[in-house]
């Protein structure tokens, strides 16, 4: 891809970020953030220009950038006093939430080092993510009750690309995963935004089915996972379009393949294994397996990153139980290219998956309007957490359980009902 070429395709996922995944509204502001870093890297600005560029042609009146150095998260955890892990600087979380609060725009662009924080003393890292989820509950809250247009994207930073392609050069390799980025959000498409109008309606149309059919839970079974997951009732099947309270329609993930909705936080049983490594604060945790009675996890062991994922689960009581359960056929676009991300954003969209910690509020009806206790009473979950993880494959089957007790096939090999 010459120079020009990829900074043509930069301009349109650009446009298609502002169009179609915050949907910009004009007089609206926009703050642009990486929350897991506490800021966007500084290779990230071509991508933050372009989005900028765009954002202002679409009216925004205002576009607000907060930059990070994803290095000095390391450099804390090696060289801070231990005493010192309760600082933090709100004035990131405050800008956030002036936008918030004035109805305006919010965009994070993902594409950190999966391994940022891998070989570190897990109890530091376990303080440092603490600290940071419970600074930053404020805009997690706001978020998941649609307060706002909101969208994550990726912008294929050094570190992550040398990850997928650890045999080609940094400059090969993020040339490729650009490339990979540009195809799974339709951006090398005659016309994108109609592309993406497209696929939108086609999720559209499983939420519709799915939500027709109404399941009391689900059961999953695979190698290694034989899992049954309730869903409350009220449940309400989301996907890719959603409506924020602001009155403006949204994509809140570019790219996006999945139906979800929130699980029953009383009732999941059983043991399910992970297909994918998942990269949590900055550690890498593979092949582990979490094991459910009555909704709370009970037991968690992994062949990688074990004490990381204990730490996650031990954050609060929510972060026990899950928040989401996420639909995706095998043969998404995603799974069909045959690689890992090593990030969420885009493997989860490879994979049914479930959340571990907070559900979304929108996934309930009414649940934008309930306080907490009142969520939690009808099934929800409430947490700092929302960390998704991926279970499905090939090799699993799902079926719906319905009212009566009758199970129906919802998914064979991952596909069936949902197939593309």
């Amino acid at each position: 891809m010459t120079e020009k070429t990829h900074q043509e395709m930069l301009a349109k996922y650009a446009e298609a970020i502002v169009k179609v995944g915050l949907n910009i509204r004009a007089g609206q502001r926009l703050i642009i953030n990486n929350m897991a870093v506490r800021g966007v890297p500084h290779q990230f600005a071509p991508l933050v220009r372009e989005v900028a560029k765009a954002a202002y042609g679409a009216g925004a009146k205002y576009v607000e950038v907060i930059w990070g150095d994803e290095e000095m998260m390391r450099l804390r955890a090696q060289h801070a006093p231990r005493d010192s892990f309760d600082e933090y600087p709100t004035h990131m979380v405050d800008a956030v939430m002036g936008m918030i609060n004035n109805g305006d725009a919010l965009l994070s662009i993902a594409g950190t080092n999966p391994d940022l924080l891998g070989g570190l003393d897990p109890e530091i890292v376990g303080m440092m993510q603490t600290r940071h989820l419970n600074a930053a509950s404020k805009i997690s809250e706001r978020v998941t009750t649609n307060a706002i247009n909101w969208c994550v994207v990726a912008a294929a930073g050094e570190e992550w690309a040398k990850k997928i392609f650890p045999d080609l050069s940094v400059e090969k390799a993020q040339e490729k995963l650009w490339q990979a980025i540009f195809e799974t959000t339709r951006i090398d498409q005659p016309d994108p935004i109609a592309a993406w109008e497209k696929h939108i309606i086609f999720l559209r149309e499983r939420a519709r089915y799915l939500q027709s059919k109404q399941f009391t839970a689900l059961h999953y079974t695979a190698p290694g996972t034989d899992f049954t997951l309730g869903l409350p009732n009220g449940h309400l099947w989301i996907s890719a379009q959603s409506m924020a309270q602001n009155g403006i329609a949204f994509t809140a993930n570019m790219p996006t393949e999945e139906v979800f909705t929130l699980p029953d936080r009383n009732r999941a049983d059983g043991v399910v294994s992970s297909t994918f490594p998942l990269s949590y604060g900055g550690t890498l945790i593979e092949d582990f397996q979490v094991t459910f009675e009555n909704g709370r996890i009970v037991k968690v062991n992994a062949k990688k990153g074990e004490a990381a994922l204990q730490k996650l689960v031990d954050t609060d009581e929510g972060s026990h139980r899950l928040g989401e359960v996420a639909l995706v056929p095998a043969s998404s676009p995603i799974a069909k290219r045959g690689h890992l991300f090593y990030n969420t954003l885009f493997d989860e969209n490879a994979s049914c998956h479930i959340a571990i910690g907070r559900a979304y509020r929108f996934t309930l009806t009414g649940g934008e309007e309930l306080n907490d206790e009142e969520f939690i009473a009808a099934g929800g979950n409430v947490s700092l957490n929302h960390v998704d993880f991926m279970i499905g494959s090939p090799q699993m089957d799902i079926d719906g359980v319905l009212k009566d007790g009758t199970h129906g096939p919802v998914m064979r090999q991952c596909e069936g009902a949902l197939k593309n």
